[in-house]
């Protein structure tokens, strides 16, 4: 027996409880019928109000997502509305899932859950090559990434794109005002600012809106910094590390006295701006210094990985503004706490061929190893390590403070550009 009943199970079913009268046949009800009862021509789903047929295609499985936004330009619709993002989290049916894009190619993972039936470790998905233009994939070499629901924006030097992770398609958007590489992104309240990454772009602040697909720039930025990173939490834009550009000294003995001294204080510090009211909150200090390389934001906290002399460190900044009475007087906001550093060989200085990149799922903090090799840095150094090649993944769980490893990034991505996003 199905699962399930489907039109002519219906058909059949009405017909059995209501013989057709005008059938000499058939036999009534009762001896004396005093009503007449009219069978309804069936309902399509076509037929059926927005808020109806958003039930129906919520519980629909992610899988075949991607056909039902082909079926027409209402489903379509219907797809990309915060009202189905909210339904399916009602329905369970959100997962957060790590995306990493190395132009063309992409990979997602999604870390199991308390309500996952497979107890199988999380694997790594590649997908095909993305269908971008070829002229474009020397701007995207560069691409941040940052996320609306299930809508992922890829955002290059001078182009951005719009992946749908649902229906899978990828639409141009409008490009920055000003070109950048390296730059410092992140999402508040559905819109994306950008940050820092060239001296052509000078010190603007960029806001961009995906409703009207439009770029502004709303605020200066008090440093100009080269290869910092994103976060926000609570209303602030956080604009961490990096190096400091256009620095406009009276000669070159003077810029090489100060370079090192100026290199250090950006690196080791974060800008925050608010963007309700349109001002800069003021800076902070990561505590001990050391060379910002990694970034992400979690449950509040702003979670921050620095290379020093010899070592890595590990730190969380609580930027909880609005957990203390509102405002900007939460309590605990603007302290730092130093917690267990990611289990990598001691004495580890990361050089330019390593990068990392750090993204925040619920209540875990990833830490993906995006290019260069540990053992080859170690080698260099004189000590014959092995097993921490390309692609390390290390997980670190906010509520138990443990680091745990994670699968490796695939071969295919390499120099990849990372972010979380729900489908």
């Amino acid at each position: 027996m199905p699962e399930s009943c489907n039109s002519r199970h219906f058909s059949w079913l009405m017909k059995s409880c209501f013989p057709n009268p005008q059938d000499p046949t058939s036999k009534p009800l009762s001896p004396n019928p005093i009503i007449t009862i009219s069978i309804p021509t069936a309902t399509t789903l076509s037929s059926l109000s927005d808020d109806l047929l958003l039930e129906c295609l919520s519980r629909v499985p992610s899988s075949s997502l991607p056909s039902v936004s082909l079926v027409c330009r209402r489903w379509s619709l219907l797809l990309q509305s915060p009202s189905f993002l909210y339904l399916r989290r009602l329905h369970h049916l959100i997962h957060p899932t790590i995306f990493t894009l190395s132009a063309p190619f992409a990979a997602s993972l999604r870390l199991p859950d308390g309500n996952d039936a497979n107890t199988d470790g999380p694997l790594w998905k590649v997908a095909s090559c993305l269908p971008f233009p070829v002229s474009s994939l020397d701007s995207l070499s560069h691409a941040r990434l940052s996320a609306i629901g299930s809508r992922i924006y890829i955002i290059g030097r001078n182009e951005m794109f719009c992946y749908d992770v649902w229906s899978g398609i990828i639409t141009s958007r409008s490009s920055m005002i000003h070109p950048r590489k390296k730059f410092a992104t992140a999402v508040l309240s559905g819109k994306i600012y950008v940050a820092g990454g060239g001296s052509r772009a000078g010190a603007a602040l960029e806001e961009y809106d995906p409703e009207t697909d439009t770029w502004r720039v709303v605020a200066h930025a008090r440093r100009r910094r080269f290869g910092c990173i994103g976060a926000a939490v609570d209303g602030v834009f956080y604009v961490i590390g990096g190096l400091k550009i256009g620095a406009a000294l009276e000669n070159e003995v003077t810029r090489a006295a100060a370079a090192g001294a100026e290199a250090y204080v950006y690196a080791s510090t974060m800008d925050l701006f608010d963007v309700e009211s349109r001002a800069w909150l003021r800076s902070r200090a990561v505590p001990g210094g050391g060379c910002a390389v990694a970034a992400c934001a979690v449950a509040g906290y702003v979670y921050i990985l620095t290379s020093h002399a010899l070592e890595l460190s590990f730190c969380r900044f609580d930027a909880r503004r609005r957990g203390g009475g509102g405002g900007g007087s939460g309590k605990g906001f603007g302290e730092w706490c130093k917690i267990k550093s990611p289990p990598l060989p001691a004495q580890v200085r990361l050089d330019s061929t390593v990068r990392f990149s750090c993204v925040g799922v619920e209540n875990k903090v990833v830490l993906i190893q995006v290019s260069g090799c540990i053992d080859d840095l170690l080698r260099r150094s004189g000590r014959n390590v092995r097993g921490l090649k390309e692609g390390l993944v290390l997980v670190y769980d906010c509520v138990s403070g443990e680091w745990s490893r994670g699968p490796h990034l695939p071969e295919v991505i390499r120099r990849a550009a990372c972010v979380t996003v729900e489908c």
